[in-house]
């Protein structure tokens, strides 16, 4: 069983990351209309939000905004994480240890050669913070092909910078 509070310093650390990595998006030239950086960052908030979505048990339509610019997507991106802050304050470990069977797991199958096997909520939402930190790795790299010096976005740098709050960029 995955411990809640390390699920809850994840979460903080994975905002802190966006917000930077959306700072740096946001002032660096060429990389807020960047097709590959937008595709990237609609592709982790969609999963973020849409992971979030079945931890609270409700159902997932597949339809997910769409955003005529990098600033209204990066609000929307922003937006997930008092919610998702507020849902891991109060889970429970019986909830955490919930199955949770995606939606898309005929998708998987088909990749895996075989039925996905079990997962809970909180290996989920462990998924969910590795996922966003491997798109965010392919940002940064975006970010560094458009001559930008991308955000030290590592959790141990969050770490020796005393776990800092997430300064979303005003729009």
């Amino acid at each position: 069983m995955l411990n809640k509070d390390l699920l809850q310093e994840l979460f903080r650390h994975m905002e802190w990351a966006d917000a930077l990595v959306w700072n740096a998006v946001l002032t660096t030239e060429g990389a807020r209309t960047d097709a590959k950086i937008q595709e990237y960052l609609q592709h982790v908030h969609t999963v973020q939000q849409a992971f979030f979505t079945l931890w609270r048990a409700e159902p997932l339509t597949g339809q997910f905004p769409t955003f005529a610019d990098a600033a209204s997507l990066m609000t929307w991106g922003q937006s997930y994480y008092g919610d998702v802050h507020a849902y891991l304050a109060q889970l429970t470990p019986e909830a955490a240890a919930k199955p949770l069977s995606p939606p898309w797991a005929a998708m998987i199958e088909k990749r895996l050669g075989r039925p996905p096997g079990a997962t809970t909520i909180a290996e989920t939402a462990l998924q969910v913070a590795l996922h966003t930190t491997y798109h965010r790795g392919q940002i940064n790299a975006r970010l560094r092909a458009l001559g930008a010096d991308p955000p030290l976005v590592d959790y141990i740098a969050w770490l020796w910078q005393e776990r800092p709050a997430a300064t979303w960029p005003t729009v």
